[in-house]
């Protein structure tokens, strides 16, 4: 991974709405043969202890202000309007919580576990876990009520031991709860009841009379304390319990401040439904409220068919400062705001900077965003993104200007180290920070695996520059070197790279892809169809309530998805880059089966570890409707 540490002439940018970056050079050293060693000339400095000293500053200096707000839900997926908690309330609830976790004698080996979508309850309790320095665990909301065995709760019931555990709603959590928690554990309601169960309620933690004890109890806590255990996603094996300290968190926050300045320049506002669970919800957009004093606005819509018009109605209501989401949200808004005139104006109004997580953004989404941005407003929202993991609270790197292109992820966010190790052709990249994890919660053979034998990270990710002779650009994501394979010729199929390809050439209609051909002679993919497959599909006759098995196999739509094999062919280099042959799911992804995780990633050991079967009869022949390029 060769590089030349000079600065080419800048080349001239179209104009953007102004972001100013932190991190703008960068130190890179050389180790052993085939390792390197990157980071920020830009100190880290003095970090906070802890994220509750936040919420005591804002609750003094600025109690009246809305911390988080939710519109209140009328039944039958109606929402109403919202429902604010101020800061002051926020600290209120927070000392009755955890007052009440205190009494009951919780601890990390007796944490809390939170079933629950983003709601103001799940909030608060989250709040009074961290002002009593009670660790808690806030669970896949899919692992209790779309999952189907309960294997995965069960794992995670299993693994914590909880002394408490809080559900949203006694009808919808109540079933999986009684197959997976004890008898003996207590379990806490919002709303509802369960049959069979004595539970008690939300109201009664909140209505705790707090004592000196909960305040001492707080500033007891600091640096080493556990404040939550996020699990992973997992792939072909069960989720981790990766531990997250206050250290971590802390330090994190401050690491993004310094990197996007822009983020402390007022208090942020979002309109946000990225899920608690994951780090990036959590973590980064919660703790970056928290930091800077700022408002969350939850949303309860999310980026599918079904739910994409609520957070529509939601952008058109509330302006948000900054605006994170995953691909498929800013596939879907950029599609809406073609023709929305006030979800542009709104949106539009006051947006510093668009930030995307969680997998690749296809270039196509992204020139459609500037192209309504420059129509609309006469400049483009500068689109951020970055890389991290659960693991590193969660961010490790941010780009550090304007001139983002699809698959950058940029510069390491201070006080981090990485180590740039060459690894079967490719470049791992590791870390080493305050932010990164000591390790797994009761897995010591998990956690001596993931560290190497000098304590960097390794995580699997593969990197490289996004200018070899500009380093202070930083590097662009190369795939995952595990999902790397060789075709029986000997040949290295670079899997991210051409994934990504297929999903910019396969826009609208291909909203994910899983590549195929472990020791085979050619490459071939599993293609997940988007909606717009079903729109072909309608226009061409097919009826609106058909199922999916009938779209993908409709001839309009195989029309569609051949071009665009066609064309991936005619572009193609090689065997390596050449997609021979592919199949259109009619089943989606599995959370059960861990090929899916709530922010819509597809993973693709998991793809193939559960259709293996379906990837021998693409390559042997003998699966139906295979699409093949025609070139």
């Amino acid at each position: 991974m060769s590089a030349l540490p000079h600065t080419p002439p800048a080349t001239p940018l179209p104009r953007y709405r102004p972001v100013s970056f932190g991190v703008t050079r960068v130190s890179l050293r050389e180790g052993a043969p085939g390792v390197r060693y990157l980071q920020a000339d830009l100190p880290l400095g003095a970090f906070a202890r802890r994220v509750t000293d936040y919420l005591v500053h804002w609750a003094e200096a600025t109690p009246d202000h809305t911390f988080v707000a939710r519109r209140e839900q009328l039944g039958g997926g109606k929402t109403g309007d919202w429902q604010h908690v101020t800061y002051a309330q926020a600290l209120g609830a927070a000392r009755s919580i955890g007052q009440a976790l205190l009494d009951r004698g919780l601890s990390a080996e007796r944490p809390v576990v939170v079933l629950s979508e983003n709601t103001l309850e799940h909030a608060l309790l989250a709040l009074g876990c961290m002002y009593a320095g009670v660790p808690y665990c806030p669970v896949s909301p899919a692992y209790a009520t779309v999952s189907q065995d309960y294997d995965k709760l069960r794992h995670v019931i299993d693994t914590l031991t909880p002394g408490l555990v809080f559900a949203a709603d006694g009808a919808r959590y109540g079933r999986a709860i009684n197959a997976t928690v004890a008898a003996d554990v207590e379990v806490i309601l919002a709303q509802g009841a369960i049959d069979g169960r004595t539970t008690g309620t939300f109201e009664s933690l909140k209505a705790t009379a707090a004592t000196p004890a909960v305040d001492a109890a707080m500033h007891a806590t600091g640096p080493g304390t556990i404040v939550k255990f996020l699990f992973t996603s997992g792939s072909t094996k069960m989720p981790k319990p990766v531990i997250n300290t206050q250290r971590m968190w802390c330090a994190n926050l401050q690491q993004i401040t310094l990197s996007l300045p822009v983020l402390a320049e007022a208090a942020p506002v979002l309109v946000d439904w990225l899920p608690w669970n994951h780090t990036f919800g959590s973590n980064h957009n919660v703790g970056l409220t928290l930091q800077h004093g700022g408002t969350l606005y939850i949303d309860d819509g999310k980026p599918t068919a079904a739910l994409i018009g609520e957070t529509l109605r939601n952008l058109r209501e509330i302006a948000p400062t900054v605006y994170f989401n995953v691909p498929t949200g800013f596939e879907m808004i950029a599609e809406a705001m073609k023709t929305d005139a006030a979800l542009r104006d709104k949106l539009l109004s006051r947006v510093r900077m668009f930030f995307y997580s969680g997998a690749g953004l296809a270039q196509p989404i992204w020139d459609s965003l500037h192209a309504t941005q420059e129509a609309a407003i006469g400049e483009r929202i500068v689109m951020a993104t970055g890389l991290g993991m659960t693991e590193s609270a969660p961010s490790a790197m941010f780009v550090n200007s304007p001139d983002v292109r699809s698959g950058h992820i940029g510069a390491p966010v201070p006080g981090m180290v990485l180590k740039l190790v060459d690894v079967d052709g490719k470049t791992e990249v590791r870390y080493r920070g305050p932010n990164v994890t000591p390790g797994y919660w009761r897995s010591d053979a998990a956690t001596r695996d993931a560290f190497d034998d000098e304590g960097y990270l390794c995580t699997g990710d593969a990197v490289k520059w996004i200018d070899e002779n500009n380093i202070h650009r930083g590097l662009a994501f190369d795939g995952r070197i595990a999902e790397d394979f060789k075709l029986s010729t000997g040949t290295f199929v670079s899997v991210g790279p051409m994934r990504a390809k297929i999903i910019v050439a396969g826009a609208p209609y291909i909203q994910d892809a899983v590549l195929t051909g472990l020791n085979m002679k050619e490459v071939g993919a599993l293609l997940f169809p988007s909606p717009a497959c079903r729109a072909v599909a309608e226009a061409a006759g097919l009826g609106p309530d058909a199922p999916l098995a009938d779209v993908v196999v409709h001839p309009a739509v195989r029309q569609r998805i051949e071009a665009v094999l066609d064309q991936l062919a005619r572009d193609s280099t090689g065997s390596a880059s050449r997609v021979a042959r592919a199949l259109l799911m009619a089943e989606p992804p599995s959370i059960d089966k861990g090929e899916i995780t709530d922010k819509g990633s597809v993973n693709q050991r998991a793809v193939l570890k559960h259709r293996d079967a379906l990837v021998t009869a693409l390559h042997d022949g003998t699966a139906p409707h295979i699409l093949q390029p025609g070139v």
